[in-house]
């Protein structure tokens, strides 16, 4: 797309033109975008055409329309969280842009809108009381998993070819997998959060660039990396190019593959699917050792701890009169850690400490981890992931561990289910270990070369 653009064949007009006419035709049917400024989008693709025009340079993304998550400011829309408890209906306008945002329009990139997400982005499936339900392309009865499920709807229906996303708990990798795409968690700090107002998940919550494949995310990878003086966790501007990694793919000698992590349930088809999957790895001339268990038990309270008193303060300038607009589903949660001390939140950090020693454990024998993604399908809209026939509230127990470790980890689509439902497989890297996690992630994605349109709409668009 960036080649056409930047030789003239199509305009940057034409192209943004065309996403917004995809937006308004089939987002109807998904509702993955809740906001939209096609006018302030129109000017900037004409902009972008004026200096080609002229000769300039116009970045490494020149004219690739996006859509941005609703949890981070792209100036002149607003910024709800997903919530209704927060503001009023109309709220006005971002007049500044995220950091990640920023930097991907200085590549050339043009924002289309924002996308739908769950109330703080607190659930693994996309809907909330201010825009409502989002729905998976692969089939609209089911969800898109979340917290960026929009983004990953978006993208798989051919709505746009870029959004961004967050992952505090796994809300890249779990809608990336769910709707047939790969998804990418950069290390804690690698895209800087910054700005004038502090991370809503501290320590937990990783942003980055979201598109169908591996190749195409790290093109967008490298222009938002990098170090910001106002993020106190950013980390400093890799060496090597990631997009130049991506284009020469490989595996380590050595790979772990663990099922279970120790402790998750999984679905039968599901795992059969990922099982499958990690034969095809072995040969490619790779070492798989199986890991039975990397984490003794699940630690879902520790991060719980974390991430509910994340949000306590987050909604704690809600006044008593809008408590009922909070979703109630969130409110559940802050049950479970209702009593927590200090003392709490502070042995929820030692957990993450000794959850991190366990992964270095694995690490000195092999270089990459390999487990299912989600241990379900998609979930039926109102339901939860279904497990060997049960529901299970908890069908993402395999994501929100190494948000706890700070781990690079990535999601390639593995297979699909007798149904047609894609299922994906998760790499994990050690501290810092982003580009084994991302060229291995490409080379997975050759090797099984099963990604495919998702069948709404019925004719995906090029590109």
């Amino acid at each position: 797309m960036v080649r056409a653009v930047t030789s003239r064949e199509i305009s940057a007009t034409e192209m943004v033109r065309a996403s917004l006419a995809l937006i308004e035709r089939h987002d109807g049917a998904l509702n993955c975008v809740v906001a939209r400024n096609d006018e302030a989008a129109l000017a900037a693709a004409s902009a972008v055409d004026r200096r080609i025009a002229g000769g300039e340079a116009v970045g490494a993304l020149a004219g690739v329309p996006f859509l941005v998550k609703d949890l981070e400011d792209a100036e002149g829309l607003p910024t709800s969280l997903g919530s209704a408890a927060l503001g009023p209906a109309d709220l006005p306008a971002a007049f500044r842009d995220s950091v990640q945002v920023a930097r991907l329009k200085a590549a050339g990139a043009i924002v289309v809108g924002k996308t739908n997400t769950p109330e703080l982005g607190h659930s693994p499936r996309t809907n909330n009381l201010r825009f409502g339900e989002t729905r998976n392309p692969w089939d609209r009865a089911r969800s898109p998993g979340g917290s960026s499920g929009a983004s990953a709807a978006a993208l798989a229906a051919g709505l746009v070819p870029l959004a961004t996303g967050s992952d505090g708990g796994g809300s890249i990798r779990i809608p990336a997998a769910l709707c047939g795409l790969s998804g990418f968690k950069p290390s804690l700090g690698r895209v800087p959060h910054g700005g004038t107002e502090p991370p809503a998940w501290h320590h937990l919550d990783s942003r980055g660039p979201m598109a169908r494949t591996t190749r195409s995310i790290a093109v967008a990878l490298d222009a938002v990396i990098g170090p910001d003086p106002t993020d106190l966790r950013s980390l400093p501007l890799p060496e090597s190019s990631w997009a130049a990694a991506a284009a020469q793919p490989g595996l380590p000698i050595r790979i772990g593959w663990s099922p279970t992590l120790g402790y998750a349930p999984v679905d039968s088809e599901v795992l059969d699917i990922c099982t499958s999957a990690v034969k095809a790895i072995s040969g490619l001339g790779v070492e798989i050792e199986e890991v039975e268990t990397v984490f003794g038990e699940d630690p879902i309270f520790k991060w719980l701890s974390l991430t509910n008193a994340y949000d306590r303060r987050t909604l704690s300038s809600v006044v008593e009169d809008r408590r009922h607009l909070i979703d109630p589903d969130l409110l559940l949660l802050r049950e479970f850690t209702a009593t927590d001390t200090v003392t709490d939140l502070v042995r929820a950090e030692d957990e993450c400490h000794r959850l991190n020693l366990r992964l270095v454990e694995v690490f000195r024998r092999s270089q990459l981890l390999l487990c299912p993604t989600t241990a379900a399908v998609a979930p039926v809209i109102g339901s939860s992931g279904v497990i060997n026939g049960e529901e299970d509230p908890n069908w993402v127990r395999f994501t929100y561990p190494f948000n706890m470790t700070r781990s690079p980890a990535g999601t390639v689509c593995a297979g699909y289910t007798k149904a047609g439902l894609p299922v994906g497989l998760q790499l994990v890297g050690p501290q810092h270990g982003d580009l084994v996690v991302l060229r291995a992630m490409a080379a997975i994605e050759d090797a099984l070369d099963v990604m495919r349109p998702a069948p709404y709409p019925a004719k995906a668009p090029a590109g």
